[in-house]
């Protein structure tokens, strides 16, 4: 008889993002008539840069000739790309990551899904509180987490590294000593981020404990202020107990075309073996590789012009969350983020809960955002708002909340 993974059963209810698309579709059903605006859910809304267009266009010309067509993409992705990610998006920035350290993905939430499928079910693992859900999710589906507490909100085994307006948003140390750290910065949701300094020290704790830190960096591209890493691999003694992921999701408006890449050097090790050669093998089993019309789009992005295009968009997303920011301080709301980040922490009002304020918002202004309880616990009493709309309505929800 065939069984179930039953870790699946720990979950509780549905994906947060699934949550927030039914109870929308629901409200839209019943209320045709309204103009719902979406602030919720990260998606981009800008078209994808005409330089790399141009080269999706020449990409598939090749792929209809048979002295240029390419069938399946090399395991760990075309040379070209990680040739030119070595170059462009490290070597730039004084960190020495080879182009064979790049393992080239269809977006970094695949791959800080899956990179835990190459540790030890006996690691524990600690996450921001809030943080990302498909970090801890894809740890309970692997049998890391023990049981769901419906009182706290938190997993048993679970290190929950509390984020909140008391500590700046900035995890600390926990009293017990994890195998495995979840790092996210510029931070979704909280938008706010870590400074070169505070992330050193936690590269110190980590090799001081023999811990991994898997250090998403999916926002990089945002930052826009003097002194904040845009790698992990800025800090001496990273490449000794740090992943990281990136993607071009946001970076490039990949959203519809999905790219992204993890970085594992060489001489990361845990229990003794080196992470390369396990990852490799969990790619060339598991991965067909993003294909090469996406992966020629992804060498664009590096490219003079496609890197002026794309800046001009993230300034645009970038002023979209000022507007959301100011826009909602000056509504009597307090707010974090918006500055390196496309999103902003919003603190909801009169002791709402979270969902509360989604229903109350969603049914008197007709704009949706993220319930802060989707991201843990200590989220709970704040909503998250993005700044990938467009323009016109970006302005019109926020003049929506400012009458509410």
């Amino acid at each position: 008889m065939a069984t179930i993974n039953k870790n699946y059963l720990k979950l509780p209810g549905s994906y947060l993002f699934s949550t927030i698309g039914n109870k929308v579709r629901e409200y839209s059903l019943a209320h045709p008539e309204a103009k719902i605006i979406r602030l919720g859910i990260g998606d981009v809304t800008l078209p994808i840069a005409p330089k790399v267009i141009e080269v999706l266009h020449s990409a598939v010309d090749e792929m209809g000739a048979e002295a240029s067509f390419k069938g399946y993409a090399p395991d760990l992705g075309y040379d070209f790309l990680r040739n030119t990610i070595s170059e462009r998006a490290y070597k730039t920035i004084g960190c020495d990551i080879a182009a064979d350290e790049i393992f080239v993905s269809d977006g970094a939430k695949s791959d800080c899904g899956n990179i835990q499928e190459i540790f030890g079910l006996d690691n524990k693992v600690a996450v921001c509180d809030p943080v990302y859900p498909v970090y801890v999710d894809s740890n309970v589906m692997a049998g890391r987490s023990g049981e769901y507490d419906t009182l706290t909100g938190r997993f048993r085994d679970i290190i929950y590294m509390p984020c909140t307006a008391e500590n700046g948003f900035m995890p600390e140390f926990p009293e017990e000593t994890p195998d495995l750290i979840y790092l996210c910065f510029p931070n979704n949701p909280t938008g706010t981020v870590m400074d070169k300094e505070t992330l050193q020290k936690w590269v110190d704790y980590a090799n001081e404990n023999n811990a991994i830190i898997l250090y998403d960096a999916a926002y990089e591209a945002y930052i826009s202020e003097e002194g904040i890493p845009h790698s992990i691999y800025e800090c001496d003694g990273a490449r000794t107990c740090a992943i990281e992921f990136r993607s071009f999701s946001k970076t490039a408006g990949f959203t519809g075309l999905r790219l992204g890449f993890t970085v594992i050097p060489k001489e990361l090790e845990a229990g003794g073996e080196k992470l390369w050669p396990l990852w490799a093998r969990r790619h060339g089993t598991k991965y067909n590789g993003a294909p090469y019309i996406v992966q020629k789009a992804g060498e664009a992005v590096y490219s003079d012009e496609g890197q002026k295009q794309i800046k001009e968009q993230i300034a645009y997303y970038m002023e979209n969350a000022r507007i959301i920011l100011e826009g909602v301080k000056a509504a009597g709301f307090t707010a974090y983020g918006g500055v390196n980040a496309p999103y902003i922490w919003l603190k909801t009002p009169d002791d709402m809960t979270s969902w509360e304020f989604f229903d109350y918002l969603l049914e008197k202004g007709n704009v949706v955002g993220t319930p802060g309880s989707g991201f843990g616990p200590s989220g709970e009493h704040y909503f998250r708002l993005t700044a990938f709309g467009n323009r016109e309505n970006t302005i019109e929800a926020i003049e929506r909340i400012k009458k509410l």
